[in-house]
């Protein structure tokens, strides 16, 4: 197989839905370059994780027979985004949506060490 063969099949037809979408893609990225907008994602995803953690322990509160295999869930979720944000290879600290992540992750967490407390267990 030639290279121009294989790179030729990946590359997609300039439409306007290609040329709109890229353009808000790339003014959505130079918006976020700013620090303190930067920071507001962060805090917001931190704050949806602890939103989706108290929200969780109640969900699996109530259907009383999913404790183990949400516990399972949550284990396996916290412990794959921390292994890409925290791995050596790559520049995922860098990265907006992998610091996004590893926030939704520590306010997951948070939230539920904090239904943990409020119930004294």
């Amino acid at each position: 197989m030639s290279k121009g063969l294989s790179l030729g099949f990946f590359l997609m037809q300039n439409t306007r839905l290609n040329t709109l979408v890229s353009t808000i893609g790339q003014q959505i990225r130079q918006e976020l370059r700013n620090p303190w907008r930067r920071i507001a994602v962060l805090v917001i995803a931190l704050l949806f994780g602890i939103y989706a953690g108290i929200s969780f322990a109640a969900i699996a509160g109530q259907l009383a027979y999913i404790d183990i295999i949400g516990a399972g869930l949550v284990l396996l979720l916290t412990e794959l985004v921390s292994w890409i944000f925290y791995r050596n290879w790559g520049n995922a600290h860098k990265a907006l949506w992998a610091e996004a992540l590893n926030a939704f992750k520590l306010g997951l967490i948070y939230g539920l060490f904090l239904i943990a407390f409020m119930l004294g267990s």
